[in-house]
């Protein structure tokens, strides 16, 4: 084949080495890859502004489509990285918006709430510990935390 110089040409190339090309792509990169390499490469051949003189058209062919399976990688593997980079970043900065939102949910409850749920959720105690420290009684150290619990999920709710 000599120069390959316009769009009918690029289809002659295709017509004639189309599905030997798709066989290949799918041999070497899989067939959920192949067809849109080949598209790829039919595009970039189709819109290739200079003529380009052919030797070996399976060649050229598969040379080009590894061109772009390596652009697509690259490509991937970057936005992989921006990806991972940033991923902490956001991630710490939504830990840090969760953390102020319930602690200002936290320190909104009254304060005998508050006093029982904090014993419980960051003291560790049983609602058995924390009747004996407070002096109430366990009926009333249950009645708080679930009254604290309750505020709490409807600030988050809201």
């Amino acid at each position: 084949m000599p120069a390959l110089s316009t769009g009918s040409d690029a289809e002659t190339l295709f017509a004639t080495y189309g599905a030997w090309l798709l066989g290949s792509l799918r041999h070497r990169y899989g067939a959920d890859l192949a067809e849109d390499l080949l598209q790829d490469t039919y595009l970039k051949i189709l819109r290739q502004q200079h003529p380009v003189e052919i030797v070996k058209p399976k060649a050229f062919l598969l040379q080009v489509a590894r061109n772009l399976f390596l652009s697509r990688y690259r490509r991937d593997r970057r936005r992989e990285e921006l990806d991972a980079w940033q991923s902490p970043l956001f991630s710490q900065a939504a830990a840090q918006d969760t953390s102020l939102l319930l602690q200002d949910i936290v320190l909104s409850l009254p304060q005998p709430l508050r006093e029982v749920f904090l014993l419980s959720r960051f003291g560790g105690m049983t609602n058995q510990e924390i009747s004996h420290h407070l002096g109430i009684r366990l009926k009333t150290v249950e009645w708080r935390m679930t009254k604290a619990l309750a505020q709490c999920a409807a600030q988050l709710r809201d």
